[in-house]
């Protein structure tokens, strides 16, 4: 029956295109629905991850951090220049190509695997069938023994920013500057606020970050994150902890915002060439289910599933920014290869402990597993090592060495439970502590393997061996923790 799958995807994006592509491997018919439309009207996979989030905006932090070393540290290395000019059209046409090849590299991936794509809007109905609505009205089902939602998330907008057509844009518009704001605003500290201001900090703009909360990176080792305001406001953001935009105001091709703080409920004003609003995101849900079609929603919007993304009804998942945990697109994509060789039946199942997450500015922030926040909480004991870029002989030779990198270790097992980074290459260092823990190891695992010399990676190795007081290559203090 050419209407019927074994498995039909909601959703083309990191979670969607890999689930689709595993179980196609898996040799299940399985067909991947995208509403998504590209330039030329046909239909763009990879979703928000792909096309107006972590590759574009990674693009536009490569070419401003480039631009950055060129005006600012060339001269250190013994490089003279006249100077150097910042095209921002070419800029941003180089972030679109990158963008556009990866994209055709998603769709070569799914004709390689035999997966059926089809264009327009999917709808969950009841007896697992699926409603296809094409761009031109039209309207199509498909019986599915399998449906997988992957239907991602959108920025969060709040009533005092109301986004305009140029000046109040979302994370999407912010990678669409055609010139260097000389003023530019962003409202919230969290990851997109943080590297979108830096991309344009970084070229030029005067960048004033407004944030609500009044801990700097509340998720994040409070240690590290305290660090990393430290580098940031060095590189002169000018970070505002606190500040809650009460509203705004649009004349004369700039804005008005307004805002309190805790000491003060008398509202202050900063006047922007642009502003930025990235206060998270929320999940997209909207026409994805029909009523009586069994799937439910929690309190807070997401589509409610088990610990192997399950919704209430049997044979229909959901994976990605649609259900809960962290936004990420390798959480993602972890999850949809789960559900395809769920629906394999193989055993299958996300560590949810061990997922990295990572602040793509320079330094980068990245940490995988629990804070010391956390642990000194659970009542456990533990130990803590750290060790500073400062003192890395691969890190002075870049003339990169601002940051930490902390070990957090149970003081009775000696098993690693944190590695927190802020630093050069920071969410590589990660990567090898989500390996080490994901094996379980301890810190003396850690401690006797050999590090290759002169790398960045030796800032783990000496950590590790600072949490037993152990360094090499700088004084040791005595080792600190909880008994």
């Amino acid at each position: 029956m050419p209407n019927k799958f074994d498995v039909v995807v909601i959703g083309g994006g990191p979670a969607g295109y890999v689930c689709a592509i595993r179980a196609a491997q898996l040799g299940l018919k399985t067909a991947c629905i995208e509403k998504w439309t590209g330039d030329k009207g046909k239909p763009q996979l990879g979703g928000t991850c792909l096309n107006v989030g972590c590759i574009p905006s990674k693009a536009l932090l490569d070419s401003s951090h480039k631009f950055h070393e060129a005006e600012a540290d060339f001269k250190q290395h013994g490089i003279e220049h006249s100077g150097v000019k910042l095209d921002v059209p070419a800029m941003i046409a180089r972030k679109n190509k990158i963008v556009a090849k990866l994209c055709m590299g998603v769709e070569s991936l799914f004709k390689a695997n035999g997966v059926t794509l089809l264009h327009g809007m999917g709808k969950v109905l009841a007896g697992k069938q699926v409603e296809l609505t094409r761009n031109d009205g039209s309207v199509e089902t498909f019986d599915a023994e399998n449906i997988v939602i992957a239907t991602g998330s959108t920025p969060v907008e709040i009533p005092p920013t109301p986004l305009t057509d140029d000046i109040i844009v979302d994370s999407t518009g912010a990678l669409e500057f055609q010139e260097v704001p000389e003023r530019l605003g962003v409202i919230g500290a969290g990851v997109i606020g943080l590297e979108l201001g830096s991309v344009w900090a970084r070229v030029g703009s005067k960048v004033t970050v407004l944030e609500a909360q009044d801990a700097f990176l509340a998720a994040a080792d409070q240690q590290v994150a305290k660090e990393a305001l430290k580098i940031f406001k060095k590189q002169k953001l000018d970070i505002r902890m606190g500040a809650r935009v009460v509203g705004s105001d649009v004349a004369n091709g700039e804005v008005a915002v307004r805002y309190t703080t805790a000491d003060s409920e008398e509202e202050q004003s900063v006047t922007f060439d642009k502003l930025i609003v990235a206060v998270g995101r929320r999940p997209y849900t909207e026409g994805l289910l029909e009523p009586g079609c069994g799937v439910n929603l929690d309190e807070r919007g997401f589509i409610f599933v088990d610990e192997q993304c399950r919704t209430d009804v049997p044979g229909v998942f959901a994976i990605g920014d649609v259900v809960r945990g962290p936004m990420l697109a390798h959480k993602g994509s972890e999850e949809g290869v789960m559900v395809a060789e769920l629906i394999k039946e193989k055993t299958a199942q996300v560590n949810y402990d061990l997922i990295p997450s990572v602040i793509y500015t320079h330094p980068e922030v990245a940490w995988v597993g629990q804070t010391e926040e956390e642990v000194k909480a659970s009542g456990e004991s533990y130990k803590v090592g750290t060790f500073p870029f400062a003192a890395i002989g691969r890190a002075l030779a870049a003339n990169d060495t601002d940051g930490i990198v902390k070990v957090i270790a149970h003081e009775e097992t000696d098993r690693i439970l944190g590695v927190h980074v802020v630093g050069p290459s920071a969410a590589e260092i990660v990567q090898q502590g989500v390996i080490a823990m994901e094996f379980g190891s301890s810190t003396e695992d850690l401690q006797l393997t050999m590090f290759a010399h002169p790398t960045l990676s030796e800032a783990l190795h000496e950590a590790v061996l600072a949490v037993d007081g152990h360094a090499i290559h700088m004084p040791n203090r005595k080792p600190r923790g909880k008994k």
